[in-house]
């Protein structure tokens, strides 16, 4: 928002005052344009901070032996309302540490992820009856991994797979370490899936460039990007 204000300033400094009333509509257009880039802007900033608020409060409640911990988003950053919208899962980062003065962030983590349905926000936020909340530790995200490079490759040594997973990251290709492929994954067309029966609450899909999630109890299939898939298999394994 500061730099929308800061643009704003520069016009209003720059433009003469004798320009034609074609250039001052063109002016307040531009002028129109910056303050809904700031209003989108605000809007996420809003959206991230509520989404923040609902999640401690169910961590508050849901994990009330948790009495020191850090609680943040992990995929708010650079968006825009519109992709916001189409998001099916938000996550978030949660650590635990010892309280104290100037504590080192260095407990347990977890990964809590907000599963959306249509319709979760609207022009009044965020409707938070239409998501629905998972909490995952290490283990568990590296056994979904585990059960994804699986479907997602052919490849079926668990111990091979989870050496690999740990000593790098899952790219769009499969599991890199370094600049290696060392698990390739299969080409598939855009619209083909395969999918595997992971637990009592949920199926794992592989589709190019993505994890699918199908929720069994609400039979809704959230995404979540390779992008994201990077940012929380760095946070559990602190890759840079």
């Amino acid at each position: 928002m500061k730099k929308a204000v800061l643009i704003l300033t520069l016009i209003v400094i720059l433009i003469p005052k004798q320009a034609s009333a074609q250039n001052e509509g063109a002016i307040a257009a531009g002028v129109g344009g910056l303050l809904a880039i700031g209003a989108g802007i605000s809007a996420v900033s809003q959206m991230k901070e509520q989404a923040e608020l609902t999640a401690t409060q169910w961590v508050l409640t849901n994990q009330p032996e948790l009495t020191s911990f850090s609680l943040k988003t992990l995929d708010f950053d650079g968006k825009k309302v519109k992709d916001m919208s189409s998001t099916s899962v938000i996550s978030f980062k949660l650590q635990e540490f010892v309280a104290g003065n100037k504590p080192d962030l260095n407990g347990r983590k977890q990964v809590l992820f907000g599963f959306t349905s249509r319709g979760w926000i609207s022009e009044y936020g965020i409707d938070f009856e239409k998501v629905k909340w998972h909490l995952i530790d290490e283990a568990e995200w590296t056994s979904m991994m585990v059960a994804y490079v699986k479907v997602a490759s052919g490849e079926t040594n668990k111990e091979n797979i989870i050496t690999s997973l740990k000593a790098g990251k899952v790219v769009n290709k499969g599991v890199r370490v370094k600049s290696k492929l060392v698990i390739p994954f299969f080409k598939l067309e855009g619209d083909m899936y395969v999918v595997t029966d992971y637990s009592q609450d949920m199926k794992l899909l592989y589709n190019e460039r993505s994890l699918g999630i199908f929720l069994k109890e609400t039979k809704d299939l959230v995404q979540i990007g390779r992008g994201d898939i990077i940012k929380i298999h760095d946070f559990f394994f602190n890759q840079d």
